[in-house]
Order: C-alpha cells, then sequence, then structure tokens
C-alpha cells in the first residue's frame, strides 16, 4: 500500500456512544503534560489537521468521538487518553472512559485480572480510575471515579429569542456544561425529539459562550462551556438526560461528564449527599449509575467526587488511512449529513 498515515482503532461504543480508541499509529504528541498535548491539538495547525483526518469525512462521522490513547505522564496511571470530536479535542468524558478501559483490557494492552481489574487513566482534567468487573476475558461494566466536579454558578438567567428567559446551571465536571431543565424549551427527553433537542442545544451553547466566560481556576486548557445537557426527572427518581454536541447531535449515552456537572448542581441544593446513588437514563433509553462518592474542594469551591458505571462494547476493528494523492486529507463536512453548523467546519 502506498499509505501516507495509518492509524488502528479498536471499535467502542459505552450504553450506545461510539468511541473509537486509537490504539496503534498515534503520531508523538508534543507537550509535557496531557493538559499541555490538550492545548497543542486545539491550537497548532497539525493537531487541527489530525483531528479532521479522523473525525471529519470520509474517514470520520459525525457521530462519535476518536481517543488517541498516549503514553501516561503521571506515575500512578496506566495509561493517558484525549478525546478528539469534530469541534475540537477535549479533555475527558465518561463514556470515552469506559470505552478506553474496555479497549484496554480486552486487547491485552493492560492485563486483564478476574474478578476485577482497576486501570488509572490519565486525562487532561485529572486520573480517573476505573475499576473493571472482569470475567471469562471480557469486560462486564466498568466503574469510574471521576475527576472532582463543581458548580461555576446556579440559575443563569439566559435570555433567547425563542423561549423568553430560561435558567441553566453552569458547572464542571471534567468539561464544563450548561444544565438545563428540558420543559423549559417545550420539549421532552425522547428519540422522537431528537433533532429539537439537538437544534436548541446549539441555539444556547452560542448565546451561553457569547456571554459567559468560564476557565478551570487551576486547569486553563479547560475553558468554555463544551455541552448544554437537557435534563429531566422521572416518577422514581431517575434523571433523564440529553446531552447535544456540535455539530449538532445528541449524546446516545447518558454522559458521564454531564452527570458529574449534574451531581454538583444536586449536591449544591442539598439535594444529595455522600452515599447517595441513582440511575441516569439517556435519550436511547441505556443506563449509568451515578454515585457521591465524597465531597472535596476545588480552589476553594465545593467540589464532589462523582462515580459513573456503565458497560462497553467492542464492536469492530478499523485501519484508517490516507492515500499520499487523496484530494482531501484534511476531511469535509456537508450539512446534509452534519446541519446547518457543517458551513463552520
Amino acid at each position: 500500500m502506498r499509505w501516507k498515515r495509518t492509524i488502528q482503532l479498536l471499535d467502542v461504543h459505552a450504553e450506545g456512544e461510539i468511541g473509537r480508541v486509537a490504539i496503534g499509529g498515534v503520531p508523538k504528541i508534543p507537550g509535557d503534560t496531557i493538559a499541555a498535548q490538550l492545548h497543542w491539538l486545539n491550537t497548532d495547525p497539525k493537531g487541527d489537521e489530525l483531528r479532521r483526518f479522523l473525525c471529519l469525512e470520509p474517514r470520520g462521522a459525525p457521530i462519535g468521538s476518536v481517543n488517541l490513547l498516549l503514553p501516561a505522564r503521571h506515575p500512578e496511571a496506566d495509561a493517558a487518553f484525549i478525546i478528539l470530536q469534530p469541534d475540537q479535542a477535549h479533555a475527558s468524558s465518561g463514556s470515552n472512559s469506559i470505552c478506553v478501559t474496555t479497549a484496554l483490557l480486552e486487547s491485552g494492552i493492560v492485563e486483564m485480572k478476574e474478578p476485577e481489574t482497576i486501570v488509572t487513566l490519565e486525562t487532561a482534567a485529572g486520573l480517573v480510575k476505573a475499576t473493571a468487573t472482569c470475567r471469562d476475558g471480557r469486560c462486564e461494566k466498568v466503574r469510574l471515579t471521576m475527576v472532582p466536579s463543581f458548580v461555576h454558578e446556579l440559575d443563569v438567567g439566559i435570555d433567547t429569542p425563542h423561549w423568553g428567559k430560561i435558567k441553566a446551571d453552569i458547572s464542571y465536571g471534567g468539561i464544563f456544561y450548561a444544565l438545563v431543565d428540558v420543559g423549559q424549551i417545550g420539549l421532552t427527553i425522547e428519540k422522537a425529539n431528537a433533532a429539537g433537542l439537538v437544534q436548541a442545544g446549539m441555539i444556547l451553547k452560542e448565546l451561553i459562550n457569547r456571554d459567559i466566560k468560564v476557565v478551570h481556576p487551576e486547569i486553563p486548557a479547560i475553558s468554555g462551556v463544551a455541552y448544554v445537557m437537557f435534563r429531566d426527572a422521572e416518577a422514581d427518581g431517575t434523571v433523564r438526560t440529553c446531552t447535544t454536541m456540535w455539530p449538532g447531535r445528541a449524546d446516545r449515552s447518558p454522559c458521564g461528564t454531564g452527570n458529574s456537572a449534574n451531581l454538583a448542581t444536586l449536591y449544591a441544593r442539598g439535594k444529595a449527599k455522600v452515599g447517595d446513588v441513582f440511575t441516569s437514563k439517556s435519550i436511547i433509553g441505556s443506563e449509568f449509575e451515578v454515585g457521591l462518592q465524597a465531597v472535596t474542594e476545588v480552589a476553594g469551591r465545593p467540589a464532589v467526587i462523582p462515580t459513573i458505571t456503565g458497560r462497553g462494547f467492542t464492536f469492530g476493528l478499523t485501519q484508517v488511512a490516507l492515500d499520499p494523492f487523496d484530494p482531501h486529507p484534511g476531511g469535509f463536512a456537508l450539512t446534509d449529513v452534519w446541519g446547518p453548523s457543517a458551513g463552520e467546519i
């Protein structure tokens, strides 16, 4: 083959959300820390080129993420990773942490021990402890101990041209979220409403980031509201979620970092305490178990240590390649598949 570049991907999904894991051919990413490598991917033209190569057409698609497996920098970590999506590289993700853990164990990159294997993952947001339940060579489920999560501001008023003034909680769960009670936009969280939820999420994200500036107090590489997550509560206490993602799609999983951010708001309002566990359900009905393990502080702010439990499933092995004569090395996106925001790519 005359390929100029090849990267091997193990295809995994966590409760429906695709998180492919780059297990071979990942180029060296400059930076002394994972946060510095995240910054390089988001600011250097070569980092942008790598993301576009993996995430845009003809090699990628708007659905799912690609996780770059990297050498760990922290002495306690077994592996490190950064999440690539069509808009940018991201610091942390619960569903992708489950995908990466499943990939590491079922591929043999990290030795699987039954009935339980502990894998420490290094992200730009900090260390994530993954406790995998293993049997007969399979990773059955993964319990993540997430990074400290905290509230930036509760009940932020947002003036919108479509729904009047609505309220959102701005909270951090590994990345920053705007958490919006879905009734404010006149919809419910169900598959038939996915397009409407996504459209609303894209509008709100633009309005929020225009007027509200957020930066992690200890990790400057993490800034801005990455996603709008709509939430609702069912009669039995189950939290229903829909995280909306650029350029216009819904997270298929219940969303680990989003639920971590939401847990911080529940704690701040006195609606959750250490030891509490509840179910979070996604727009397709898949579930995560969410727990409040401990409380702590981040730069003097009250924070919580969440746990997220879910399942990952491998479904393929792909080798992505670049023909040196390919006229589209940087990828492309069209509005017919990617939605109106494709014009910004």
